[in-house]
């Protein structure tokens, strides 16, 4: 599966996630979609301290949903954030690194690709 976005490095953007599977439209890729009002398009790989945080904010990704084929996520998994909640969590500390090879170019709409190179995940 490819898409024609680009990531914050202005290359093609790559996967996030499949498993388990990422993305607004859960096709893998923190892709900007129409409807997304979230914009979920950092790819993050998240840990304990910010999956905590999250849920403290009212968004729990720990519990599964089965009904929404959702196993619930856990320290070194790869997810697609809002980039909003991100920041949140950099101001706070906790933020996760992000995948910058999969992390959308209109995160730069928010912060500076400068800003995010200390936060990158090095695979």
């Amino acid at each position: 599966m490819t898409t024609t976005e680009k990531n914050v490095l202005g290359e093609p953007l790559q996967m996030c996630s499949c498993d388990p599977m990422t993305g607004y439209m859960r096709d893998g890729f923190c892709k900007r979609h129409p409807t997304d009002g979230g914009l979920h398009l950092a790819c993050a790989v998240v840990t304990d301290e910010f999956l905590q945080f999250s849920k403290g904010k009212g968004n729990d990704l720990i519990t599964p949903l089965p009904q929404y084929d959702f196993p619930g996520l856990k320290a070194g998994d790869h997810w697609c954030l809002c980039i909003k909640r991100w920041l949140e969590a950099k101001e706070a500390g906790v933020a996760p690194l992000l995948v910058l090879a999969a992390t959308h170019e209109k995160v730069l709409a928010y912060i500076t690709l400068e800003a995010l190179t200390p936060f990158a995940y090095a695979e």
